[in-house]
């Protein structure tokens, strides 16, 4: 395999435009590793305080320095679909530990909001700021210093960057990261996006689109389409964090509980106690982040993660810039459909090859690098092995199909739906923005159109009721940036604008908040920065200006006289209804100091 050469001059450039951070952090990450988690080294109450609940042979065991310890920090709770399953985990995971030869305690418990709950709602101006409070929570846990390594069980939207973030901090450790996989598929997601379609017309009630909804969102399970939750555990397989083949296995089966034994032990084995110590520090690389904007393009992840990858990168002292996803998407092809890029879901992704089949074929195109180190000790090759069980319910390794069992939902990159990735870089005298293309039909990436501004997405959904969008228009919907209400998700605008679309309208979206991962068929330029609370100029928009988005050549102008526009004033906005209700009062220190939407929008 030859490695393609955008793909390393990207990965050579953030290697020299990281380097002193990147030092830095193995400095200390190698100093922390010299002290160990010697739990000899406590005060004698300092470690009778730490197995005091255990049970008598973990109890026993703990006294001395003899076996490793396992930390589980865990988001279970069993309002989120994703996360229900978890609850029995730690169970699982101790028992497998003594089997092992080791011990395992659960060390934390982070907080895990369900977004699609919170769509639409108040409570949704806390979800991106979740992510860094979830890695300072899983700090506290891990501050004990009672550990050789951890596992995280995790899944969903901020929950796994805010997990990454943590393990990261705690570089010194090794990291498994332990899915619980997607809910078996339920109502085709099209179905559900049609109902949303008719109920936005009103040509559907309320208890109608709710049986839709229940039908669609069934069982235990990750959410079957592909948002920002799947594109997380796509990440945590390419990036060498989770055991190969656990992505996309079902909640609750015989072969989901022996990937979870099989993970725990392997985190037992690669501690500094043993000969295969493997830091996650050292496992997420400049290459491993690479590796990761890859499989974010190939697949047409979430938007989310142009956050998400560039935090996650930053805690591990390396400065991943929008510039490299750009870059990037350029030269890796589109080999998936999955809904909202297609009609598929997750569990159709993995009858059809899924993972296993996904790195194989990006790694034989020279897509992806292989001389990384991972979790399960091998090259990313090690990752194209795909686990079964067996007649004693063991785990065999067997080779992923030679082709797709679909390609109207996997392809090889020889024969891609597009040859570009499915994210895009907007650049202009409106600042930048990242817009998701793979779901947005050619004839709809470039919009040229009089813009109307709203300050909610309700003022705008109210707009729809009232007939006043039918007509070709570019929605402005701004102060949604981090620094104005925590950046929530503004979902609940894609079935307007889709009927709108649908009527023959062009229509785009240009917003400084963010759209979810199951960002969909309208143009939407999201994550504007900078925002219009820091007054960037999509403040200084006034309705009726021309404003061109152009996806193609990633370009996002307003055709206003330049002087002209330079001389106006920023529009302010009354901000006061977002700092209290729901918990948003706790919040105004994230708001205060929230970096720009580039660097990752969050406070760490």
């Amino acid at each position: 395999m030859t490695l393609d050469a955008r793909i390393g001059e990207v990965t050579e450039r953030i290697v020299k435009r990281s380097e002193s951070g990147r030092n830095r952090y193995l400095d200390r990450i190698t100093a922390a590793a010299e002290r160990k988690p010697n739990r000899t080294r406590l005060s004698c109450s300092n470690l009778a305080h730490g197995f005091a609940a255990c049970g008598g042979a973990d109890k026993a065991a703990l006294r001395g320095d003899t076996v490793p310890n396992l930390g589980i920090i865990t988001a279970y709770n069993d309002m989120l679909s994703a996360h229900q399953p978890y609850e029995r985990f730690p169970d699982l995971i101790k028992k497998a530990a003594r089997a092992a030869g080791g011990v395992a305690e659960v060390a934390g418990g982070v907080p895990a909001m369900c977004d699609g709950v919170t769509q639409g709602q108040a409570g949704m101006e806390l979800s991106l700021f979740s992510r860094d409070t979830i890695a300072m929570a899983a700090a506290v846990g891990l501050s004990h210093d009672m550990f050789d390594a951890a596992v995280y069980l995790g899944i969903c939207d901020k929950i796994v960057p805010g997990l990454l973030i943590a393990a990261l901090s705690f570089g010194h450790l090794p990291a498994v990261f332990i899915p619980a996989g997607p809910m078996p598929s339920g109502l085709p997601n099209p179905e559900r996006s049609k109902a949303r379609q008719l109920y936005a017309e009103r040509k559907i009630t309320w208890d109608d689109l709710l049986e839709v909804e229940a039908r669609s969102y069934h069982a235990p399970g990750t959410c079957t389409f592909y948002g920002t939750a799947n594109s997380n555990q796509m990440l945590m397989e390419i990036m060498g964090l989770h055991i190969p083949g656990a992505s996309f296995v079902n909640p609750n089966t015989p072969l989901r509980d022996a990937l979870t034994q099989l993970a725990t032990a392997r985190a037992l084995a690669i501690t500094a106690q043993g000969n295969a110590y493997t830091p996650v520090g050292v496992v997420i690389d400049e290459r491993a982040i690479v590796n990761g904007v890859v499989g974010l393009h190939a697949t047409g992840g979430s938007t989310n993660h142009t956050l998400h990858l560039v935090a996650a990168a930053k805690a591990a002292g390396i400065r991943l810039t929008w510039d490299d996803f750009a870059d990037l998407s350029e030269v890796v092809p589109l080999v998936t459909r999955i809904y909202p890029n297609g009609s598929a879901d997750v569990n159709d992704f993995h009858r059809a090859g899924g993972m296993q089949y996904l790195i194989r074929e990006l790694l034989a195109a020279g897509m992806l690098h292989d001389d990384v180190t991972t979790a399960w000790g091998t090259g990313l090759s090690g990752y194209t092995q795909t686990p079964e069980l067996d007649a004693d319910g063991g785990i065999v390794w067997n080779e992923p199909p030679a082709a797709s069992g679909d390609e109207t939902v996997l392809r090889p990159p020889s024969a891609p739906f597009s040859a570009e990735g499915g994210l895009r870089l907007l650049d202009g005298n409106l600042g930048r923005a990242v817009i998701k293309v793979s779901a947005v039909n050619p004839d709809h990436q470039v919009v040229e159109a009089p813009v109307l501004i709203f300050h909610s997405q309700d003022e705008l959904r109210e707009a729809f009721g009232s007939g006043e969008l039918e007509r070709d228009l570019i929605a402005v919907v701004r102060f949604q940036g981090p620094k104005a209400n925590g950046m929530p998700e503004l979902h609940k605008l894609t079935p307007t604008l889709g009927v709108l679309q649908d009527r023959g309208h062009k229509v785009a979206l240009l917003t400084d908040g963010r759209m979810s991962g199951a960002s969909g068929k309208v143009p939407a330029a999201i994550h504007v920065t900078p925002e219009a609370a820091d007054g960037g100029a999509i403040a200084k928009l006034r309705d009726g200006d021309i404003v061109r988005l152009d996806a193609p050549r990633g370009r996002l102008n307003v055709l206003v006289d330049n002087e002209e526009f330079a001389s106006r004033e920023a529009a302010t906005a009354d901000l006061a209804p977002n700092e209290f209700g729901l918990g948003r009062e706790l919040f105004r220190m994230f708001r205060a100091n929230a970096q720009p939407a580039e660097l990752g929008a969050g406070i760490l």
